[in-house]
């Protein structure tokens, strides 16, 4: 599990460490039992069954949107999903009983930064960036192509190569493009760029907050709180691809919620997602029964579920599966 920890960390991919850290009986998973989850949704490891492992994907996939950490608490009791402070607890209902305490963290990769330029500038913003922990690299290559998750490339180069490089970073829709230099010529070379007038407008020249700064060091410190207050890319950095936009469906067997990476079927045109193989094949058996068709659907919210993933009790409330 740490050499793939380390695999993924090299490869700038962003995931999910649970770890169990109390498991009250009966359940499969024990403490200190592992996994990750991707952002295709994908988990390598094991924290408990089925169940278990569609919530920790489902509350897993939040995180990674949002960088934040928290203690998941599973239970088959809670009646609807609560938020306390560093808790998150859900009622599974389809757990064969006890709960599970697992910590969910998150972990990003850090800020990715380009730097060109060979000027004392360009070097303090390479020193100043490493020692804030970002991802700084020295651009070299003005034809290099942009990595996806970039989210930053200042021109500290005064004068060479400035426009080659300002043009290939804003239409690679980098989100912060600095240009180190006074602002009578900055305006000058922003001009001159073979860029739309929306793509000129982002370049930020002077590059950095206006803190009076004069020394290269001073010059980078105010480019990287620039930077910091805009939190730019943080979306676009850590998001899944568009192809695998996170949203939420619910399980119309046992009410739980899940992610579209979930075991799923077609039914009169629409995808229905499943927290496992027992509520599919309960759904697959008599659809009529759980009340989708439509354009809406009727989900039921149970209170206890048996082994084979039908509700014994439920309650409805009705949702638009097609506008989520």
């Amino acid at each position: 599990m740490l050499t793939r920890v380390d695999d993924l960390r090299s490869d700038r991919t962003p995931f999910v460490m649970a770890t169990v850290v109390r498991a009250q009986r009966p359940t499969s998973a024990k403490p200190g039992d592992r996994a990750l989850v991707l952002p295709d949704g994908s988990v390598e490891g094991f924290v408990g069954g089925t169940c278990a492992e569609t919530t920790v994907r489902t509350q897993g996939l939040r995180l990674l949107r949002t960088g934040e950490s928290t203690l998941l608490r599973i239970t088959p009791t809670a009646a609807e999903e609560t938020v306390t402070e560093g808790m998150v607890t859900v009622g599974n209902p389809c757990l064969s009983g006890g709960t599970l305490d697992i910590f969910l963290e998150a972990m990003l990769p850090p800020m990715l930064v380009f730097i060109y330029g060979d000027a004392p500038v360009a070097r303090a913003l390479l020193d100043v960036g490493r020692a804030l922990g970002h991802d700084v690299r020295h651009l070299t290559d003005t034809a290099a192509e942009l990595p996806a998750d970039l989210s930053a490339l200042v021109v500290a180069s005064h004068g060479r190569a400035e426009d080659a490089v300002l043009a290939a970073a804003l239409r690679a829709a980098v989100p912060y493009v600095g240009l180190v230099a006074s602002p009578r010529r900055g305006s000058a070379v922003v001009l001159e760029l073979n860029v739309t007038d929306a793509e000129r407008a982002r370049v930020h020249t002077p590059a950095g907050l206006d803190i009076g700064a004069r020394t290269p060091a001073e010059i980078a410190l105010s480019v990287y709180a620039e930077l910091i207050s805009e939190r730019p890319g943080r979306t676009r950095d850590h998001a899944p691809p568009a192809a695998d936009v996170v949203f939420e469906a619910t399980d119309p067997v046992c009410g739980m919620t899940v992610s579209p990476t979930s075991l799923n079927l077609r039914h009169e045109h629409k995808t229905v997602y499943f927290c496992g193989p027992g509520c599919r094949q309960a759904f697959a058996d008599d659809p009529a029964r759980y009340g989708v068709g439509g354009g809406r659907t009727t989900v039921p919210r149970s209170r206890s579920t048996p082994s084979g993933g039908a509700p014994s009790e439920s309650s409805s409330r009705i949702i638009d599966q097609d506008s989520r």
